[in-house]
């Protein structure tokens, strides 16, 4: 018998503790139908316990793929390209590509052609980030550090061709790039042409 799913058409996402309380049963029926659920194609699972309805998933705009991308992995905050490319520093556009900075662990998700990938940085880099329309996201010259930092430790494909530095304040990334290693400075001031 198929359950009325309605409760759950207004969540950007859910996992099986939503499901108990908004479908009203336990725990273990819970965690049986989310289950049973992904396998005909109801719910789409994006990671252990956290799922989107399917006929949601299909009509989500960049801005709820953004906001659920911060919820994948807490904390974080979208960074890299991906914020370059919202505030229009970079020619590349990027769709069904989401990159967030983390402090927990350097992963990736895949999920429907979306790809949700979250970089690793100390504690100490974690900083320069608001929360705009919901979405923690970092400031344009943060991403961009942020983006050079793991460039030049070989951990990020950054491409200096896409970007329009012009675009940036060159003192608020030198004073955001103050705290990083010697490398990233060197590379920040390279590329934006700062002796």
């Amino acid at each position: 018998m198929a359950r009325d799913l309605s409760p759950l058409r207004n969540r950007l996402f859910f996992t099986t503790e939503d499901v108990v309380v908004l479908l009203g049963m336990d725990q273990r029926s819970a965690q049986v139908l989310c289950s049973r659920y992904v396998k005909n194609g109801l719910f789409i699972r994006l990671k252990k316990d956290f799922y989107v309805l399917e006929q949601n998933w299909t009509n989500y705009s960049r801005e709820d793929f953004l906001h659920i991308t911060n919820f994948l992995q807490v904390p974080s905050y979208i960074s890299l390209m991906t914020a370059l490319s919202i505030y229009g520093v970079t020619t590349q556009v990027q769709r069904d590509y989401f990159e967030s900075v983390s402090l927990r662990r350097t992963i990736s998700y895949t999920v429907r052609g979306k790809v949700f990938n979250f970089h690793k940085v100390k504690r100490g880099y974690y900083f320069g980030f608001q929360k705009r329309n919901g979405i923690f996201i970092a400031s344009k010259e943060k991403a961009f550090v942020d983006a050079v930092y793991l460039c030049s430790f070989g951990r990020y494909p950054l491409d200096l061709s896409s970007l329009d530095v012009g675009a940036l304040d060159k003192k608020e990334v030198l004073k955001i790039s103050e705290i990083f290693p010697k490398r990233t400075i060197e590379a920040v001031k390279e590329i934006c042409g700062i002796s």
